[in-house]
Parts: C-alpha cells; sequence; structure tokens
C-alpha cells in the first residue's frame, strides 16, 4: 500500500523533472537562437520557431536523450528519488539544485566531445531554467497537498490497525504523514477503551465495505491469534499487510529477501549500499588526493614550525578504531608537548548514561603552535593520507578511542557501520557541545539513517564554516 503511493509520486516525480527538462533544452535554444548575449537584436521582429529547421535542431534530438540518461542517473546518484519518499521533499530547493549543477556539469562534459557547437550561453539558460521549471513544479504541487487542494482528485485508502501498543501507534504515524495521498486511518482494533472493534469484529468491520486495508501490527506472543484472523479474512476483499515487531532489533536498516520461500529479514546488514558505497570512495580518493597536493605547501610549513617550537615528533598517531571497529593508526600533527597522552584515560567522564572526554579551553599540555593549528583544523590535515588508504572517509562519524569504545552502552556501536571520517554531521551541528557525547552519538545516528551522498555534499560545505567559526575547535 505504502509502496505503492511512493511508486506513484515517485513516477509522476520523474515523469515531470524529465518533461520539464526538456523543455528547458528546447527554450535554451531559443533564447540562445534570439536573445544572444553582445549580439544587436530587433526586439519589433516577429518570434518563431523557424530555428527549428536548422542543422542543429537535429543535434537537439540527439541531446535529449542524453539529457533524460544524464539527468537519470545524477539525480539518482545524488539520492533525490530516494525510496525513502516524504512530502517534505517537495519543499526542498538546496538538493535540487545541486543535482541540478552536477548533471549539467556531466552534460557538459559529454556535449565537449560530441557536441562541441553548443553555445556557452545555451548552458547558462539550460541551468537556469531547469532550475526554475523543477523547483517551481516542486513548490507548487507541495502547496496544493499542503492546502488540500487536491483533495477531490485523491483516491480514498482506508486502513485499519490490528492492534494498540507502540508499534502500531508508530504505523499511525506514517499513515498520518501520508494523509495528503489519500491514505485515510480508521481507527485501532484492539482491547482498548479507545478501540472501533474487538479482534472478534474485525470481519464485519471488513464486510461493511469501509475497510480497504488491515495492518496487523501486534506485539509478540498473538501468532495464534494473528492466524485466526487471517484465516477469517482470506476470504474478503480486502488487503492485508504485517509489520514484523523487530523494531527494537533493528541496528541501522533492516532488509527483507526470499531464501528458499522463507521470508528473512536482515537486521544488520550494511548503512551504505554497494553503489553509493563506490561512489562515496571514489570521491575521497580524488578529493584527498587533490586537496593533500594543495595543501603540500602548508604542510611543509606547519612542519617547520612545529619543529622550531617544541621536541617531539612532527606527527602523531592515535590508535582508532574505524567501520566494523576496525583498529588503525590516525595520523594527525602533534598539538601537544611530547608524552602527554598518557594522561589520556584521566579525561574520561561518566555522567548517567552519558560518557566522555573532559576537554578543557586552556588545556597547558598544548603547545601554541598546537593552539593554532586545533583553531583552524590545520592539525587533521594529515588525515587525508587515511583517507586516501582506505582507513577513514572524508564525512562520516569521528573515529573513537578504542578504550573509550569498549565503555560503550550496546547502542551506541551502530555508529560504526559505516566509514568514519574526518568531519560529519555531528561537527557541524554540535561540535560546540563538547561533553554531550550521547548528542554526538545520536547525530552520527542521524547521518548513518539518512546517509546520502548529496549529505556528505552538504556536510563538507558546512565544514568549511565551522571552521572558519572555530567552533568547538580547542
Amino acid at each position: 500500500m505504502l509502496n505503492s503511493l511512493k511508486t506513484r509520486w515517485l513516477s509522476v516525480t520523474i515523469a515531470l523533472d524529465i518533461s520539464f527538462t526538456m523543455i528547458a533544452l528546447l527554450l535554451a535554444r531559443w533564447l540562445r537562437e534570439y536573445f544572444p548575449a553582445g549580439t544587436y537584436f530587433d526586439l519589433t521582429e516577429t518570434l518563431s520557431f523557424e530555428f527549428l529547421d536548422e542543422p542543429l535542431f537535429f543535434s537537439l534530438k540527439l541531446l535529449l536523450p542524453v539529457v533524460v540518461i544524464v539527468w537519470l542517473m545524477v539525480f539518482s546518484s545524488l539520492s533525490i528519488y530516494s525510496a525513502r519518499f516524504s512530502v517534505s521533499q517537495y519543499n526542498q530547493i538546496q538538493p535540487i539544485v545541486v543535482a541540478i549543477t552536477g548533471a549539467v556539469l556531466v552534460f557538459a562534459g559529454v556535449a565537449y566531445f560530441f557536441f562541441r557547437d553548443l553555445s556557452r550561453f545555451l548552458f547558462l539558460y539550460f541551468y537556469v531554467l531547469d532550475i526554475l521549471f523543477l523547483v517551481g513544479w516542486r513548490k507548487i504541487i507541495f502547496f496544493f497537498l499542503k492546502e488540500d487542494i487536491l483533495t477531490g482528485w485523491r483516491p480514498r485508502h482506508r486502513v485499519l490497525i490490528v492492534g494498540q501498543g507502540d508499534l502500531a501507534q508508530d504505523v499511525a504515524v506514517a499513515i498520518k504523514t501520508f494523509a495528503w495521498s489519500g491514505l485515510e486511518l480508521l481507527g485501532f482494533v484492539g482491547d482498548g477503551p479507545d478501540a472501533v472493534g474487538a479482534p472478534a469484529d474485525l470481519p464485519a468491520l471488513v464486510k461493511s465495505g469501509m475497510v480497504d486495508e488491515v495492518i496487523f501490527a501486534l506485539p509478540p506472543g498473538h501468532q495464534e491469534q494473528l492466524q485466526q484472523m487471517v484465516v477469517q479474512l482470506q476470504p474478503l476483499s480486502v488487503n492485508m499487510r504485517l509489520v514484523p515487531d523487530v523494531i527494537d532489533l533493528v541496528f541501522v536498516r533492516a532488509t527483507i529477501e526470499d531464501f528458499a520461500g522463507l521470508p528473512l529479514i536482515g537486521l544488520r546488514e550494511p548503512a551504505i549500499n554497494i553503489f553509493d558505497r563506490l561512489i562515496k570512495r571514489a570521491f575521497d580518493i580524488v578529493c584527498a588526493s587533490a586537496l593533500l597536493l594543495l595543501s603540500l605547501p602548508f604542510m611543509l610549513v606547519i612542519i617547520g614550525l612545529i619543529k622550531s617550537t617544541s621536541e617531539g615528533s612532527v606527527f602523531y598517531t592515535s590508535r582508532r578504531a574505524g567501520e566494523g571497529g576496525r583498529i588503525f593508526n590516525m595520523i594527525k600533527f602533534r598539538t601537544m608537548r611530547a608524552g602527554a597522552d598518557r594522561r589520556e584515560t584521566a579525561l574520561f567522564v561518566r555522567n548517567g548514561g552519558t560518557i566522555g572526554l573532559k576537554k578543557n579551553r586552556h588545556d597547558p599540555r598544548i603547545t601554541r603552535v598546537g593552539r593554532i593549528l586545533r583553531r583552524t583544523s590545520l592539525d587533521e590535515l594529515p588525515q587525508l593520507i587515511n583517507v586516501i588508504k582506505g582507513d577513514m572517509s572524508l564525512v562520516g562519524p569521528r573515529p573513537e578511542l578504542p578504550w573509550l569504545v569498549d565503555r560503550y552502552d550496546p547502542w551506541q556501536y551502530q555508529r560504526f557501520t559505516v566509514p568514519q571520517g574526518m568531519t560529519g554531521w555531528w561537527q557541524v551541528r554540535n561540535r560546540a557541545n563538547q561533553q554531550a557525547y550521547n548528542v554526538r552519538v545520536e547525530d552520527d545516528l542521524y547521518y548513518i539513517h539518512n546517509y546520502s551522498f548529496l549529505l556528505d555534499l552538504r556536510i563538507l560545505f558546512l565544514t568549511m564554516g565551522a571552521i572558519i567559526r572555530g567552533d568547538g575547535a580547542y
């Protein structure tokens, strides 16, 4: 039921995106013909589409399929058409602009090799028009849906939930979230005072013709009762769905697959699928290599400053827990006096369920140069080597100290289901709150549950602002 609604709206979204993108390309060609920048043109002339008879129009016939393929590939890789469909997607501007920018750049690269006669102004017109069209139709649809203007056009789908526990309430919240799409919650079937009927009344409720779908959201121990209800409803014309009560067991993302006719629910699947992981790794290698080359002159200066102002090694290596808890040596520029890490465990604090390290803004162990490096986050530049090696990623939860991992609560281990990173969601959201360790883990889990390549790009962009402000850097 929810999948069919998602598929329906996702199909409409893709169709409108492709249609408006093709219209934007044709209009861009028209604008380039009659508004050539830097060239005199007569506004009194009658504007027409005679240019369609020109040879370039035949190039446009070849360009349109290329545009469709490029747009679908780029938008899909940036999770614009994510399976985690939400009405809020229609009210977002930044992801669409980023996706269009990436698609236009890829398109320009293809055009450089195969369509060199295309004008740069045509690309500019195309880029602007595509943003206006794709953002514009989303805003209009979002307004219509939120204002219930499309209420009469939406098919009603009446849902009855069997169960009244936490799982049933979660299903109810999900249905209400999609109420704009035609879903209507009729109520709960159970033994509670607010139930619309008891389990024994379920067949009669369905026979009334008021129910289109029944969702079973029962706690464990009700298998026999569930089986009886399913048998009773089998002859009736109603859809039936089951929500398994395994939510508390799922660490990150659950999957359902068929194994020899048996449904298997994966309770701990990789948070990043293979395709997204390949994109993330390729991006890490390319960007980290480029940044390392660009930063070499600065790194040489930093090495000279560290050597001339304090004794000890230029670099500091620290054993850290990476993805899956794998231990590796993380490289940094040394910012403290030699041997300062021997007192590290003394900084451990636990306050109820919160654990972390108590840091001091005026820590006497930090050198003068080290304080500047920490303030500007330049001490972390050597970690680009870790990224190239595959120990880390540019974006992800920060690698943790192994002895601190040993003090984790079970739920906190979820943060190791993705590559650990140089920067992450916590760094750009709550970095200044050094002691709120649970907030840090919760931010990490938000990143894991909402991972996309677009989110990585957003975090990298926000990181630059956090570095400039020096939030929590000491």
